[in-house]
C-alpha cells in the first residue's frame, strides 16, 4: 500500500516497505537518496536501486526517490514497480517541473527520515558491499565518505576507466582546491551537516563540488575509500559533456564563490581560471587526454 501526501510543491508518495522492521536495529539507520528525471532509463534505474537495495550486505533502511519534473510512463511504472517490490520503505518525491539536480537534492534531503544519507545515481551500480565498508567510517565520527569508483561503457564489465580518490583528510583538502575531490555518486554523508552550510543549491553543473567544498570549510571530518565501490555509467557524449560555453560559466562561477568562501588563495583562483577554464574549451579529443592526465590526477 501507498498514501499520498501533499508537500509544498511536491506530491510524496510513500511506500510500506515489505521489509520494515526486519531484524534488530543496525547500529546507525540511513536513508538512500536517488534523484530520476526524463532522461532516465528505466532498466538502468532498477539495476541501480536493485544494486543500492535489494543486493547490499548492509542495506538501508529507507530510500528516497526524487521525481525531478515529469517523466515518461514508462519510467513511472518502473518506479511504482519499485516502490511495491522493495524490501524496505520508498518515499517517491514528485516535483511538478523540472528544478536541476540541486533542488532536487535539496528536497529529497529534507524528505530523508535519517541524519545518514547515502547518494546513489538512476543508472550507476552499487557493488553489493558498499554500504557496509562505508557505514562503519561513517559512524566512527566522519561527516562525508566517497570511494572509488568503476566507469563502464554499455556493459557494466566494459571497464574503460577507474577514478581513484584522494583517501587521507590532507590530500583531500589539497586536492580540492582544484579539482573534485569526491565521485558524487559514492558519498555518504550527514545531513545535519550539509542543511547547516545551505544544502546543495541551485549551482547547475558545480552544485556538489561547491557543497564539498562548503562542507571542508565548515570544518567537516572527511574521507575516502580508495576501493571501487560503484560502477559508474559513462556513456557516449561523456567528454563532450565536460565542455563548452555553459560548462565554462559554471566553471567560473564556481571558482568566484570559492575565492569569496576563503576556500582558494588568489594564486589557487588563477590556476584554476587557467587550467581549468581552457580544459573546458579545447576540442574534445584534447580533453579526454587532458582528463586522464591533469584534472584526474593533479595533486598540486
Amino acid at each position: 500500500m501507498s498514501r499520498v501526501i501533499v508537500l509544498a510543491p511536491l506530491v510524496v508518495t510513500v511506500g510500506e516497505g515489505r521489509g520494515e522492521g526486519r531484524g534488530g536495529p543496525l547500529p546507525e539507520q540511513f536513508s538512500l537518496l536517488l534523484p530520476v528525471w526524463a532522461g532516465d532509463r528505466g532498466a538502468f534505474l532498477t539495476v541501480a536501486f536493485r544494486s543500492s537495495v535489494d543486493c547490499q550486505t548492509r542495506r538501508p533502511d529507507h530510500v528516497v526517490i526524487v521525481r525531478d519534473g515529469p517523466v515518461p510512463d514508462g519510467l513511472a511504472a518502473t518506479i511504482a514497480e519499485l516502490v511495491a517490490t522493495s524490501p524496505v520503505p520508498v518515499d517517491v518525491l514528485e516535483g511538478a517541473r523540472n528544478r536541476g539536480l540541486g533542488p532536487a537534492l535539496d528536497a529529497g534531503l529534507e524528505a530523508c527520515r535519517y541524519d545518514v544519507v547515502a547518494r546513489m545515481d538512476a543508472d550507476d551500480i552499487s557493488m553489493p558491499h558498499r554500504f557496509a565498508v562505508q557505514l562503519p567510517i561513517i559512524e566512527s565520527g566522519y561527516d562525508l565518505v566517497g570511494a572509488g569508483l568503476l566507469e563502464f561503457g554499455e556493459d557494466p564489465d566494459d571497464i574503460v576507466g577507474t577514478r581513484t580518490p584522494p583517501t587521507g583528510a590532507a590530500d583531500i583538502a589539497a586536492r580540492a582546491r582544484f579539482a573534485d575531490p569526491f565521485n558524487h555518486p559514492t558519498v555518504v554523508y550527514r545531513r545535519d551537516l550539509v542543511r547547516a552550510v545551505g544544502g546543495y543549491s541551485d549551482f547547475a553543473l558545480m552544485e556538489d563540488y561547491l557543497l564539498w567544498a562548503k562542507m571542508l570549510v565548515a570544518g567537516a571530518r572527511v574521507a575516502n575509500v580508495a576501493e571501487p565501490l560503484v560502477r559508474y555509467r559513462v556513456g557516449a557524449g561523456a567528454y563532450a559533456r565536460r565542455g563548452g560555453m555553459g560548462q565554462l560559466r559554471a566553471e567560473l562561477a564556481v571558482q568566484r564563490r570559492f575565492r569569496r568562501l576563503g576556500f582558494t588563495t588568489r594564486t589557487q583562483y588563477v590556476r584554476n581560471v587557467v587550467l581549468r577554464g581552457g580544459y573546458r574549451m579545447v576540442p574534445e579529443s584534447l580533453r579526454r587526454m587532458a582528463y586522464r592526465k591533469v584534472i584526474a590526477t593533479y595533486r598540486g
